[in-house]
């Protein structure tokens, strides 16, 4: 789905194929066919845009592979194009546990770069003849712990060697592609402020932040503000993935403390932050929220350090974008709603991919599961469709 800014750029609306298991290619081509193919017909729009997952096998296969060219036929026959893809996820996204796992290889290992610069070459030969330019997201350097100088220098190392190979393949190809390290809970770069601190010195015409309004959510960050240090430190957002965090306003209630248990699941990490009692002013132009977290939801609930809900909690678990969830819990849609409008109701597009995420579908509550590849093509497109009408709502214009 393509909108035109008032500025007269384009930015371009996909959803995430990470929320299907697919990791070879007959999968692959499957789940754009059903899913692809009925998400288009049921929202009626000429092209819809995926942000594909390539698992690194797959994306190998790939590289030197006629299946490219089978992959680039369905797009086509189905009206697909891709612009971006997310190469956070490296193997295995849905294993029955994934938990911390999803975080290696990191930025400290060449396969990480060897993987990015894999899926940035199989992009330059996706993207429509008329994209200005491809993007993709990736791990935010890594698990916040263990974390020496050593490893920063090494992380830079391998962000130094991926800008030169982006811009290399760029001279080749005439088709830029970029790199956005996605900030999230418990890693390396988990706030605005630990990016503009962890990625000072890169190569910002190559790589950049990709910005997921879930976990700006989850870390109680303020989207305005939060966009505006970005902008004001030179770090460009890339892509900005559309997803809503599970919010809980009162966390320390013991029916709420029961709804919250119905999402704990094994396969996934859902970190956990509870907002403190104050904000803290640090900066004129920045006000910091002091948080206290955990690593996953069961921990939260009634694990040895469980939190003791006297705020509200924000949880990493990408709820459902176009429903509120049963109460008493809520999501951060409104913040979502917030995010887009502090990147592009302005004079100018502050991003120009937009991908909706929501790939927790298989593991929501039992009774909250799609029972059918028909009811799941449904929920993503109503999620499509609430992210379309939010973009619409800020001054974009379907194209």
């Amino acid at each position: 789905m393509r909108f035109t800014h008032p500025d007269g750029s384009r930015v371009h609306l996909a959803y995430c194929t990470n929320v299907h298991p697919a990791e070879d290619i007959d999968g692959l081509l499957r789940q754009l066919q059903v899913f692809g193919g009925g998400i288009r017909a049921e929202l009626d729009v000429d092209r819809l845009g995926v942000g594909l997952w390539l698992p690194a096998p797959l994306a190998a296969h790939l590289a030197d592979h006629p299946d490219l060219d089978r992959l680039r036929a369905t797009l086509d026959d189905h009206g697909l194009e891709v612009v971006t893809l997310n190469a956070f996820p490296y193997r295995g996204f849905h294993d029955p546990v994934v938990k911390k796992a999803v975080y290696s290889p990191d930025w400290v290992e060449t396969r990480r770069l060897e993987y990015t610069l894999t899926c940035a070459r199989l992009l330059a030969r996706l993207l429509p003849d008329d994209a200005a330019r491809g993007s993709i997201s990736t791990v935010p350097l890594a698990w916040r712990a263990p974390w020496y100088s050593d490893r920063r220098l090494r992380a830079h190392e391998l962000l130094d060697r991926l800008a030169e190979g982006l811009a290399k393949q760029t001279a080749e190809t005439g088709r830029p592609i970029r790199v956005g390290l996605e900030p999230e809970p418990g890693c390396v770069v988990e706030t605005v402020d630990d990016a503009i601190e962890q990625l000072s010195g890169i190569d910002t015409d190559h790589i950049g932040l990709c910005l997921d309004a879930c976990h700006l959510a989850v870390a109680f960050e303020d989207p305005a503000s939060a966009v505006r240090r970005l902008t004001d430190a030179g770090l460009p957002i890339v892509k900005t993935q559309a997803s809503a965090a599970l919010h809980a306003a009162t966390p320390g209630d013991v029916a709420t403390r029961q709804a919250l248990s119905s999402y704990a699941e094994d396969r996934f990490l859902h970190q956990v932050r509870e907002r403190g009692p104050s904000r803290i002013a640090e900066r004129e132009d920045c006000l910091q929220v002091r948080t206290i977290g955990v690593d996953d939801l069961p921990e939260a609930v009634d694990g040895r350090r469980a939190l003791r809900g006297t705020g509200p909690w924000r949880v990493h678990f990408h709820v459902p974008i176009h429903r509120r969830p049963e109460p008493p819990l809520e999501s951060t849609r409104d913040e979502l709603g917030e995010t887009l409008d502090a990147l592009l109701r302005g004079p100018a597009a502050l991003t120009d991919h937009v991908e909706m995420e929501t790939y927790t579908w298989s593991v929501l509550p039992q009774q909250q599961r799609p029972g059918s590849d028909a009811e799941l093509v449904s929920g993503l497109a109503a999620e499509l469709r609430w992210v379309a009408d939010r973009m619409r709502r800020a001054g974009l214009e379907p194209t």
